[in-house]
């Protein structure tokens, strides 16, 4: 084991942030299990045939805060541009940075770990969401307060990641 610490090189470990006079959405590739619920929603927004292939100015606001808040994981969460006004969201309002991504809110150094939590999802991946240590061939990566989706198929292109090539291939449980 070569004991090299956040040396995975996965493009899918990138955050994006986009903005428009509103809102900044945030897109967390690796906490993305492919739900779905974005673009079936509001393809005009959130187009994986596109690049970029988010486009806030495809709708209005309110749909584009409407749409995040269906995601599932934190691979989308959003904020107020006024940062007043990320104080008044309440917790209807579920992928704010507030409730999903509090880090993005608060200083490192006032980060404080949660405690982690393992999901099997049907007929998909593994969620690991909290503060952990992943090894994968030799490397490390520390992921603090945040999740991932983890292969379990074997088809990823992005082992030990999930990709979404699971619904491809018709990967079950059974």
């Amino acid at each position: 084991m070569s004991g090299k610490e956040g040396k995975f090189t996965n493009p899918r470990d990138r955050e994006k942030s986009y903005k428009n006079d509103d809102i900044t959405v945030y897109w967390k590739p690796v906490a993305c299990i492919h739900a779905s619920s974005c673009y079936n929603e509001l393809i005009e927004v959130f187009n994986p045939g596109k690049r970029p292939w988010i486009d806030l100015d495809g709708s209005t606001t309110d749909k584009i805060i409407e749409t995040i808040n269906l995601c599932p994981t934190e691979a989308l969460a959003w904020k107020w541009n006024d940062e007043g006004r990320n104080d008044l969201v309440g917790s209807a309002q579920m992928n704010h940075i507030k409730f999903r991504r509090p880090e993005l809110l608060t200083k490192k150094e006032e980060q404080k770990s949660k405690p982690v939590i393992i999901k099997i999802m049907h007929d998909g991946p593994v969620v690991v969401d909290g503060t952990f240590t992943i090894e994968h061939e030799g490397e490390k990566r520390i992921v603090t307060n945040s999740i991932i989706s983890l292969c379990r198929c074997g088809a990823s292109r992005h082992i030990p990641y999930c990709d979404g090539e699971h619904r491809i291939i018709g990967y079950n449980d059974k």
